[in-house]
């Protein structure tokens, strides 16, 4: 495998991403984590600074960064899985506030970290604007500043933009709206998650790569290379958590694809905007989402790849040509001036994990020292450190603002046994796909070309 072809940022790394060592043998550690991704290595940093004389093992089935921490669209974000709303219903208004501010606070530190470490990722606080390029879209907009409103945030949180404000920063087809957030950077992931790697290296934490985990118990991961003991067993797996025995119910393994394009010149950038290189989006029920990146290409990726019976996690799931043409025709038109001339050089894809009640979430179960944390819905770029804090306190014992957090010990439901699972997603993604169309059709920005929905054959 090359590991270099499973994304453009795992291409444009300045490592040749040779695997480390494996486990070599049975060893004792303190804390053992299962997964070398955001979440793990995050997990491992924080508890490495917090108490170095920690044993702390990480355990990889291939590289660092193999999964979704080297694929995904690059946005260190404060989006949380779960709404203000329903954070509010549950736990009250003023939790619900605690855990936005903390996802806001969580870009800040990752930043700091960033800084702290010389990890050399192309980072950039530019925010996030959110486009509006139909009448329901931006009565979406509205709705969203709202609701924020009414929950506690304030204009330097988010901000409706009118028409020509929204176009300033990105300068798509047909915007009448939208909204403008600051909290978000872009960032290259594969950059950061590698050298998070070599981060917690420093900081004595042991990674053993191509070590595949075969069985989770209390107090020990088990690999064909040799069992790892520890008291306190970390799941920090994501989408790739129903590979794991026990665990095919745990999260559905959805799978969000990208394309890049070849560098673009200058005025073509003028044309598009992105001055500040912030992140994109638009208010339509399928999510689409996208960078400028530090060399200047466009990085743009969607959900609409189906989801696969039994939770399977397989390669060439990764890549689904139907799913790439209708990226590269939904990028025409958002901007025109990226025609069919413009060369993709890169398409890519991976699997993230959602939870059956969508709600993210980090635990310690101190009866047993089995920890986990994921569920992001594909927010987990800024998430993921959240958890890892949160879990590095946790497994300390500390009681602290983070482990009062809402999501903390967190039991989602079990998704259903097959097939009711996969006619559930697939039936879910068919009913979005169908929503954006009939918006499209009766309110059509100009010069629309055919729909997502229908060039993914929904």
């Amino acid at each position: 495998m090359r590991y270099q072809d499973l994304s453009y940022w795992l291409s444009s790394v300045d490592e040749p991403l040779t695997p480390r060592p494996g486990l070599p043998g049975d060893t004792d550690a303190d804390v053992v984590i299962v997964g070398a991704g955001y979440t793990g290595l995050w997990t491992a940093y924080y508890l490495a600074a917090a108490d170095p004389t920690l044993r702390i093992v990480v355990l990889e089935k291939e590289i660092a960064g193999y999964g979704a921490s080297g694929r995904n669209g690059g946005w260190c974000s404060a989006l949380f899985p779960t709404s203000l709303p329903p954070l509010a219903r549950r736990h009250g208004r003023d939790r619900a506030l605690a855990m936005q501010r903390a996802m806001h606070e969580t870009v800040r530190e990752v930043g700091r970290v960033v800084a702290a470490e010389g990890i050399d990722c192309d980072w950039r606080a530019g925010g996030t604007v959110v486009l509006a390029r139909t009448d329901v879209q931006l009565g979406r907009a509205r709705a969203a500043v709202a609701e924020a409103r009414e929950h506690g945030l304030a204009d330097a949180d988010l901000v409706l933009l009118d028409a020509a404000e929204a176009a300033a920063r990105c300068h798509a087809e047909g915007v009448r709206g939208g909204t403008y957030t600051p909290h978000c950077a872009a960032v290259h992931p594969a950059k950061l998650v590698r050298g998070l790697a070599a981060a917690v290296e420093r900081r004595g934490v042991r990674v053993f790569e191509r070590t595949p985990v075969t069985a989770l118990r209390p107090g020990a991961a088990v690999t064909p290379a040799g069992v790892v003991r520890a008291p306190v067993v970390v799941r920090a797996t994501e989408g790739f958590t129903p590979t794991l025995p026990g665990q095919r119910r745990a999260v559905a393994p959805v799978y969000s694809l990208m394309v890049a394009t070849a560098p673009l010149p200058e005025a073509t950038w003028a044309e598009i905007g992105l001055a500040e290189r912030e992140t994109f989006s638009d208010y339509r029920h399928v999510i689409i989402y996208g960078q400028r990146t530090a060399d200047g290409r466009l990085a743009f990726g969607g959900r609409g790849a189906p989801y696969h019976y039994g939770s399977r996690v397989r390669p060439d799931f990764d890549r689904e040509p139907r799913v790439f043409a209708a990226l590269r025709r939904v990028l025409g038109e958002l901007f025109p001036v990226l025609g069919p001339d413009v060369p993709v050089t890169h398409t890519w894809g991976g699997p993230l994990g959602v939870a059956r009640d969508w709600a993210a979430s980090v635990g310690l179960d101190r009866s047993t020292g089995l920890a986990w944390a994921g569920g992001y819905v594909g927010d987990g770029v800024g998430t993921s450190n959240l958890a890892g804090r949160t879990l590095a306190d946790l497994i300390r014992g500390e009681q602290t603002d983070l482990t009062a957090l809402p999501w903390v010990n967190h039991r989602s439901p079990k998704w259903e046994p097959e097939p009711m699972r996969w006619l559930a997603v697939n039936a879910g993604l068919k009913v979005m796909f169908s929503a954006d169309e009939a918006e499209l059709r009766t309110n059509r920005p100009s010069r629309r070309a055919k729909t997502f929905s229908h060039l993914l054959g929904h």
